[in-house]
């Protein structure tokens, strides 16, 4: 029979200790790498076509239709705080579909 393993870690020293090097500081600072390359492709700051943004607004309508219905439903059973949450979706998916229609 075997023993039963320990899957907590050792309080030991650890692989630095061993080898007699010294961890880094906390406060030293480490070189932050940049997401996109310098000469690499630009993103396409072109605004969406009419069409793509009717349709997301659209989603969006029906998502907030959904969140309304969910809000009236939790405010009838007597529920104020998941009704209160399903309003707040409700004007966040108008807001959000809204700038996605203006804006593009």
């Amino acid at each position: 029979m075997s023993e039963p393993r320990n899957s907590e870690p050792s309080p030991g020293p650890g692989p630095r200790a061993a080898t007699g090097a010294s961890p880094e500081p906390a406060s030293a600072p480490r070189a932050v790498e940049d997401p996109a390359p310098a000469g690499g492709p630009e993103p396409d700051r072109r605004p969406r076509p009419m069409v793509e943004r009717l349709g997301m607004a659209a989603i969006a309508a029906v998502l907030a239709v959904m969140f309304a219905v969910v809000a009236v439903a939790a405010f009838a059973g007597g529920e104020p705080f998941l009704g209160v949450m399903g309003a707040l979706g409700c004007l966040m998916v108008l807001w959000v579909g809204g700038i996605t229609l203006i804006r593009g």
